[in-house]
Order: C-alpha cells, then structure tokens, then sequence
C-alpha cells in the first residue's frame, strides 16, 4: 500500500488554486457551504446546482480564478462519476435484476420470515456488516438498498429504523476496518501492525455498531418518520412469474462482489508482490468495477433467465434500471466537485497549519485533525491520509498496540458529521429519499455518533493496553 499513500499524498500536495490566507480561505469554505444550504433550502433549488454555485461561490470567496475554480469542480465531478457513478449505475442494473426476477422478493421473504419484529434492525446490521467488510461505502449502498426498501416496505417499518443500522454497519467497516483503503493508508503511514489494528478495530466496531445502529435508530425513527420513497422501491414483477429465482442462488450473485473484493484484500495482505501473477488477476477481478458488473452478468443467468427472461426483456431490465439514477448521478458528481474545490484550494493545508502547535495526546490529535480535515473537504479518505500523515511521527517511540490505535483514532475522526460537502451525503439523501434537513438528523448524526462513540472507545483501551 505504500504506493498508493505516497500517490495519494502527493496528489493532495499539488498547488493551491488561491494565494488566499488561511482566515480568507476559512470565511471561503463558510461561505461556500452557506450558499449551498441556503439556495436548497430557501430557494428549493435543485441540489446538483446549489452545489455547483457553491462551489464557484466558494472558489470566488478565496479569491481564485474562475477558470481554475471551473477546473476543480469539473475535474472532481468527472473523477466521482467515473469511479461511484459507474458504481451506481451497475448497482441499479442488478437492483433492477433483482426486482423484476422476484429475486428481491424472495431475500425480502426469507428475511421477514426468519427475524422477529424486535430483531429486525439487528438483522439488518449484521447482514450490512457482513457486505460491508471488503466493500467500498458506495458498493456497499447500492447493494443494501433494495433490501433495505423493500424489508421496510413490507414489514411496515419506519424507514429509519431499518436504514441506519444498514448505515451504520456499512459506515463502521469503511472506516475502522482493513482491508478498506483508508484504514490501509493509514496502517502504513503510521507502520503499524495489521493484525494488530484489525483485531482492535474488531473490538472498537462491535460497541459502535450497535449504538449508532439499531440502538440511534429508535431515535432517528421518531426524528425522521418517513416512508420509503417509491421511485426508489423496487416493484413486484409487472407479470405474475410462473418461477422466481431460489434463495440461495439470489444470495450468491448479491454476495459475488463481496467474494471477489475479499478475495482481493487478502491475497494482497498475504501475497504482498504486486508482480505475482496471482495477485494481478485478484487486482482485476476484485476491483469494486469488475466484482460488480461480474455479479451483474451473473444475475443475468441466475435471476433473468432463472425467471424465464427472453434476451429482450432482459434488455428492457437493463434500460428501465437506468433512467431513475440520473439525478442521484448528477448530485453525487456534483459533490464530488464541490469537494475537489475544496481541496485543491488548499483547505486540507489550512487545518495541518493550524494544527501543527496543538500540545495534547497523540490519538486525540489524530482524532481531531481527521475530524477538521474531514468537516472541512468532506472526504473521509484525504482526512484519513492529511492526518496519517502528520500524526506519524509520533507513532515511531509508540508500542505496537498503540500504534494500531493512532490509526483507528485517525479513522473515526474521518467519519465525524458527514454534510453538503460529501458526496456520500447527497447518495443517503437521494436513495432514501430526505431532504436536507432530515439527512442531517439521521446520517450526519449517525457518523458523528460513530466517531465520538469509537474514539471514546479507543481512549479507554490506550489505558488498557
């Protein structure tokens, strides 16, 4: 992993688009995100371009050039698109799959078959946790969300108390948990053990999960109470199916990418040579692009034809799958854009600067420059590396427990309050279907919830250990 660190860091080091002070770049990021709230909440302007007025607004307030402000945002728009966009897209062809062959429905049935009323949301946490391991936050979502809809639907739940535990248990594995890229980075950053941080990581998780899954979904669900939106709930086949796909066959095409992206993680973590030959064909076939479309040509086979799909009703699946996402895609890039015109103005600088005189213990400040970076550029990942970053010199004299701990501290403050500035934020808000107010009520304090909760936790084993 140190390649990808080092690129990583080096990519973030690139040239200020603004000259602009740290206090100018401060009002800058202020301003930049109060035009995007207000123009969505006052003006009920449509999110993608509330974002991208904020993002020139933000770029203008810094004193940057329109033209490179332009560059940032489109540049940040194209990267997101073309690595969560192509997700999503794939996730909605096999949510669609799913949908039409029955294969939802047959999850959905064993699932409300199986659990009781009471155990419902930690079933949810358990299965979201599961899925979550080797997988990327947003493969994770896209994968999650029908049966999330379709269990709430069903069984008559408030959406919130079946979605944030699925929230939460995607959220605890991105960021506490290897094989996940940031926990990663920062393992090598810091030279801590692997083992080692993800046997604690286990032990942080576990407690977090639980309160900031089922145990915050009591309150969220009386916060928030909404239904599932229907454009987003996969419907009942439009014909009655003489067959539907078999349980099992449904749960191994929906599990496929998880096998692959695991399969990935660990032989890097054995293997450790990018030039054998192994660990190049695991590379391909367990990135989240190929495990994804693999699971979606399987679906083909097992749910389409498993349900007597002719070649084109399959086709008409494939396109009826996409049309729904056009916002969601448009608003996640957008995101995206904001967040690379955030970064390329030179805000995650800005907050190492202020940072550098701070005199407390290391894990709290790894904790705290992970939670400014991330309040401040919205991704969890450049907060995890800014932060890594700076924190390890201080992890050379540490054992190797604490070490291990340095990185999990850093990872919990890269999840603090998810808000406008994050893509992930506006992918909650559009596939459950909040608006911004809602979002920030539910997820936003479900991740801070995750933050403070695994950091309390770390603070109490580094007495421990």
């Amino acid at each position: 992993m140190t390649s990808l660190s080092v690129e990583t860091l080096a990519a973030d080091a690139a040239e200020p688009i603004t000259s602009a002070g740290n206090a100018q770049l401060g009002i800058a990021v202020l301003a930049g995100i109060a035009v995007i709230v207000l123009l969505i909440t006052r003006l009920k302007m449509h999110a993608f371009l509330a974002l991208t007025i904020g993002s020139l607004a933000l770029g203008s307030f810094a004193g940057a050039a329109p033209a490179d402000t332009i560059t940032s945002f489109s540049a940040g728009l194209g990267s997101t698109v073309a690595s969560v966009g192509v997700l999503i897209a794939l996730g909605a062809i096999l949510g669609k799959l799913l949908a039409d062959s029955g294969g939802a429905d047959q999850i959905v049935d064993t699932i409300l078959a199986k659990a009781s009323r009471g155990a419902m949301p930690w079933a949810m946490v358990l299965i979201a946790s599961i899925i979550g391991l080797p997988l990327f936050f947003e493969v994770g979502i896209v994968l999650m969300i029908p049966v999330v809809l379709l269990v709430a639907k069903r069984g008559d739940y408030s959406l919130m108390r079946i979605g944030i535990p699925a929230l939460a248990g995607l959220s605890v594995m991105h960021g506490l948990i290897p094989p996940h890229p940031g926990p990663l980075v920062a393992i090598d950053a810091l030279d801590a053990n692997l083992g080692v941080t993800l046997a604690l990581g286990v032990l942080v998780a576990l407690p977090t999960v639980i309160i900031a899954g089922p145990v915050f979904a009591r309150y969220a669900a009386r916060w928030v109470d909404i239904e599932p939106p229907e454009r987003m709930i996969p419907q009942r086949p439009s014909e009655d199916l003489d067959r539907r796909p078999s349980f099992a066959a449904t749960l191994v095409t929906i599990l496929l990418p998880v096998v692959l992206m695991l399969l990935k993680a660990l032989v890097e973590i054995v293997v450790d040579d990018p030039d054998n030959s192994v660990q190049r064909v695991t590379d391909v076939v367990g990135s989240p692009l190929i495990a994804l479309l693999a699971a979606v040509l399987l679906g083909m086979f097992t749910l389409g034809r498993a349900a007597g799909f002719t070649k084109g009703k399959l086709a008409g699946t494939v396109e009826k799958s996409l049309a729904p996402i056009a916002g969601i895609l448009l608003i996640v890039g957008a995101g995206g854009g904001f967040k690379q015109t955030l970064i390329d103005a030179g805000v995650g600088q800005m907050i190492l600067d202020f940072s550098e005189n701070w005199s407390i213990p290391a894990l709290l400040l790894g904790w705290l420059i992970a939670v400014a970076i991330r309040l401040a550029t919205g991704s969890a990942t450049v907060a995890t590396i800014s932060a890594a970053g700076l924190v390890a010199p201080l992890a050379a004299d540490m054992s190797t427990a604490h070490a291990a701990l340095l990185v999990l501290a850093v990872g919990a403050g890269s999840l603090f309050f998810s808000h406008v500035n994050d893509a992930g934020f506006w992918l909650v808000k559009e596939y459950f279907g909040m608006d911004v107010g809602q979002t920030v009520k539910t997820w936003s304090v479900m991740e801070t919830i995750i933050s403070v909760v695994a950091m309390a936790f770390i603070m109490v084993l580094s007495l421990l250990l």
